[in-house]
């Protein structure tokens, strides 16, 4: 019982602590700042343009921030879309390395692009499979294929934290292999905020970190609907 108690623990703390960390550094620096000349949104935007990117879009959204490459577009919310924190800033550059990424043809992003595609699918197939397992057990009298969907629905699912920990290395060359680099050679930033600046640029890299996490306890979650 105790052992089952402090594993159970050890997977909330494995599925929360990583968003929680990200959201407290990128949230520490998001305080507005009046020598910042324009918002996240018109940061990103200057970015592009002077990379010869003006096809690539820059919206709001309220879904994380994101770079969309089926559409090229750059998604940020509001707080990072309108507002002039050094966060703001940050995740602008860093979702304009993924448009970076896109336009020099990055073999990693197109496969995490594959990926992702294939995952939701993937998911939803597994969601069916387990829901399923229930009723083909009341209908076949066979617990053994119960098992057998049961085992098939979390291998399914467990799929998405595979996708999500393979996409760790496309963040990372985003914030900085691309982001960091433009900031510096721009002087978007001042010198005393670099340090800040790379907090937030591995924050951002990490929340796929985050939802492979979050993947983790989806699938615990699934367990215990199914057990009965």
């Amino acid at each position: 019982m105790v052992i089952a108690l402090v594993l159970i623990a050890g997977v909330f703390a494995l599925a929360y602590l990583p968003q929680l960390w990200v959201q407290r550094v990128i949230e520490a620096h998001s305080d507005e700042r009046s020598d910042f000349p324009g918002t996240g949104g018109e940061f990103a935007r200057h970015l592009l343009d002077e990379m010869n990117l003006t096809h690539v879009k820059v919206e709001p959204t309220n879904h994380g921030d994101h770079y969309d490459p089926a559409t090229k577009t750059v998604r940020l919310v509001a707080q990072h879309l309108n507002g002039r924190s050094l966060s703001a800033v940050v995740i602008a550059a860093h979702e304009v390395g993924h448009a970076m990424q896109d336009a020099t043809g990055y073999a990693p992003l197109a496969a995490r692009t594959r990926m992702a595609r294939q995952a939701q699918a993937v998911e939803r197939i597994g969601s069916i499979v387990m829901l399923a397992a229930p009723v083909v057990m009341i209908l076949t009298k066979a617990p053994f294929l119960l098992l057998m969907q049961m085992v098939a629905g979390v291998l399914i699912l467990g799929s998405t934290i595979l996708m999500h920990a393979v996409t760790l290395p496309v963040e990372f060359d985003a914030s900085f292999s691309r982001a960091l680099p433009l900031l510096k050679a721009g002087h978007y930033v001042r010198e005393e905020d670099l340090g800040s600046a790379r907090k937030i640029l591995r924050a951002a890299a990490f929340t796929y970190v985050a939802a492979a996490a979050m993947s983790v306890l989806d699938v615990m979650r699934w367990f215990r609907v199914l057990r009965f």
